[in-house]
């Protein structure tokens, strides 16, 4: 099993909701059936294999506790990417990457994910289909990624397979920047790209396939079995779904 990184980093001068609920200095520190989701994110990793796990933190409480459960740590960078390119040259390829509010995360996820990420892939994304989601959490409401093949959601689990990877984070970096520019992202994709989303004729693996073919890198989806791997902890509400989900295991 690859290393893994964790990401729990702080954004400047952002009052995350989840923490200023819980009266705790970081989310990460929010427990779930008695165990602070950071905690659980790693015992998930560690039970799959990684042997190897690292965290990019600054809020001292994470800090010790991260310590304290055997991972090395990490400073942050401002945004994700560039957590992830600290952690990458730390870790090397391949490198798996998760973050510390995934906190149903389970073990046979991470292996599922990584026994399907198909052979030759720089990168690898794991998603969930909005029908695999909504039959495990009903009722949910997720930011959902329309497509020809149907309507998809994030799952914070990434695997950067080989050093080629470094220039998916480079991608990763410059949307960041211009998240307040998307026509700068899009321009990114091509016209024939962008045509083809347009008139609904595009799959979610063919993007992320040309995406990664327009970056150089060979880039891949995999699907995810379970649609709790897309619940993660950004809202209040979300912590009352995971403590939900932990106390019915």
């Amino acid at each position: 099993m690859p290393p893994a990184l964790i990401l729990a980093g702080s954004r400047p001068g952002a009052v995350d909701p989840v923490a200023a609920a819980e009266g705790v200095a970081h989310k990460a520190l929010a427990e779930a059936g008695g165990v602070p989701l950071l905690a659980r994110v790693h015992a998930a990793l560690s039970a799959a294999g990684a042997e190897r796990i690292a965290v990019a933190a600054d809020t001292p409480e994470v800090v010790a506790l991260a310590q304290a459960l055997g991972a090395e740590v990490i400073a942050p960078e401002s945004g994700p990417s560039g957590s992830v390119a600290r952690g990458f040259a730390l870790l090397g390829a391949p490198m798996l990457v998760t973050t510390a509010d995934h906190a149903l995360l389970e073990p046979e996820w991470v292996l599922q994910f990584v026994a399907d990420c198909p052979a030759g892939a720089d990168v690898a994304v794991l998603l969930a289909r909005r029908e695999a989601v909504e039959q495990a959490v009903p009722g949910t409401r997720r930011t959902w990624l329309s497509f020809a093949d149907g309507q998809w959601s994030g799952c914070n689990l990434f695997l950067l397979a080989t050093p080629r990877a470094e220039a998916a984070i480079a991608t990763w970096r410059e949307v960041e920047a211009n998240r307040k520019r998307p026509w700068r992202i899009a321009a990114r994709l091509g016209p024939r790209v962008l045509w083809d989303y347009l008139r609904g004729k595009l799959t979610l693996a063919e993007a992320v396939a040309r995406l990664g073919e327009r970056i150089g890198i060979a880039a891949r989806v995999v699907a995810a079995a379970d649609g709790l791997a897309a619940v993660d902890v950004d809202k209040v509400a979300d912590l009352a779904l995971v403590r939900q989900v932990t106390g019915g295991r």
